[in-house]
């Protein structure tokens, strides 16, 4: 058999190397002069760096005024005009010095959330404020390779414990009872672990919190079920399962999406919202399925008969445990998971109270909540220099109305369309009033992000 050709040899190998669908920037080896003074560095190479900033902003969940404002502050150290289009996964850039001008694109293989990158990030540019005139280019990337380096801080199991809890405690928190935020916490914990899994095998993501809302919807059950020798009326408690698979709900695009809109980053804050509701549509069609099939019907809860007193308290403890639980989820540090959880147990019990105790409306409660947890991390970014971002967004996750949402799906697929819209509505107002309250208090407390620049 005659060996191919030269051409086709070539062809073969370039198909190889481009096997990926997205691939890996050498951002080292990408640079002429690694060696040189950044300031005096080779326009290319001054590009490399605030591409690589965006991007590692980008992949940590952050929103778009954010990564456009790391960029920029990145350029003005080197010398730099930049104009970025930043969408969910890519930004595409025209950097300008002198008559000179380059356009560069980076994308995400997918959107993440990873806090600690975002705080890390936050050190990163006080430094090269700081020093950014005196180091070279290729120091500016072993920075950034610090920071790209860290990845997720949690195992799988530790996230699934994570989840369990913040899973269970959101149950108490929606009026569940013991055996409720137990089998929540089962379902949820073994849900988040297989989607951790999943995800791991760099399969589809959408994919992997399907695979989790089904797994955790059938733990539930099961947990029922084993509870039943030691409960007698354990299988009437099926209405916990909708807690479950609350771990899928994208809080943390929701909120950003928002902070982008109000800036007019349009393009970004339209996709956030669209891949927010792909992600829900997703877990709660999937939840809806399951459900149906072994017979799982999201009754109203039990009353738990408790005081004013040992209800708020418990408020306030389940509250700091599920914000505590969903930033392990976001990847945060133990420092940072402790700091948002305290603002959202104080945020959160607040808004409980208010619709509880003085029949205020949900939505107004949210915008309360979400207003009092973004001044309460003002204060907290004095004193601890941990980004807004970090514990705002974590600390109002609990308050998204992932219960509202699953029932609207479920009276959609039981041809209830009254029903259904009515609990969609209820849903969209909160989600509205949320990032309206964390706005409201950034607009307060934070002079840059205020103005038009």
């Amino acid at each position: 058999m005659p060996e191919p050709e030269q051409g086709n040899r070539n062809l073969s190998t370039y198909l190889d190397v481009s096997g990926p669908h997205h691939m890996r920037v050498p951002w080292h080896e990408a640079l002429s002069e690694p060696g040189r003074p950044a300031v005096d560095a080779p326009l290319a190479d001054k590009v490399s760096v605030i591409m690589r900033t965006g991007q590692l902003a980008l992949s940590a969940g952050d929103s778009a005024w954010r990564v456009r404002d790391f960029m920029n502050r990145v350029a003005h150290v080197l010398g730099v005009t930049v104009h970025a289009d930043i969408s969910l996964v890519n930004i595409e850039a025209t950097c300008i010095e002198g008559s000179r001008s380059i356009t560069e694109v980076v994308a995400n293989p997918t959107a993440g959330v990873n806090t600690e990158r975002v705080m890390l990030l936050e050190h990163y540019l006080h430094e090269v404020e700081a020093l950014g005139r005196e180091i070279s280019v290729g120091a500016f990337h072993d920075l950034l390779d610090v920071v790209e380096s860290k990845g997720q801080r949690y195992r799988p199991w530790q996230s699934g414990l994570a989840s369990g809890l913040a899973c269970g405690s959101f149950v108490f928190l929606l009026g569940g009872g013991p055996v409720e935020m137990a089998g929540a916490a089962l379902g949820a914990g073994f849900g988040q672990l297989a989607r951790r899994v999943v995800a791991g095998r760099r399969i589809n993501q959408f994919v992997a919190v399907a695979c989790g809302v089904a797994v955790a919807c059938v733990a539930y059950l099961l947990s029922l079920m084993a509870m039943s020798p030691w409960v007698p009326d354990a299988m009437s408690h099926e209405a916990g399962y909708i807690g479950a698979m609350l771990f899928v709900i994208p809080g943390f695009p929701l909120i950003t999406s928002g902070f982008d809109l109000f800036q007019s980053e349009m393009r970004s804050g339209i996709e956030r919202l669209a891949y927010a509701l792909t992600v829900i549509l997703t877990g709660t069609a999937v939840g809806w399925l399951v459900a149906t099939g072994v017979r799982l019907y999201p009754d109203d809860f039990a009353p738990l008969g408790l005081g004013p007193v040992p209800l708020t308290a418990l408020r306030a403890l389940f509250s700091f445990v599920g914000v505590y639980g969903f930033s392990v989820m976001f990847n945060s540090t133990p420092r940072m998971c402790a700091t948002a959880a305290s603002i959202g147990a104080v945020a959160n019990t607040l808004r409980l109270s208010l619709t509880g105790f003085w029949s205020v409306p949900p939505e107004a409660a949210a915008l309360a909540g979400a207003f009092v947890a973004g001044l309460l991390a003002a204060a907290c970014k004095v004193r601890t220099s941990i980004p807004r971002t970090a514990v705002t967004v974590p600390s109002i996750v609990i308050m998204v109305p992932g219960l509202y949402m699953y029932r609207a799906v479920y009276y959609m697929g039981t041809f209830q369309p009254t029903d259904a819209v009515d609990w969609l509505i209820r849903a969209a107002m909160i989600v509205v009033f949320l990032p309206i309250g964390l706005i409201a208090a950034r607009v307060i407390t934070d002079p840059r992000w205020r103005r038009v620049s």
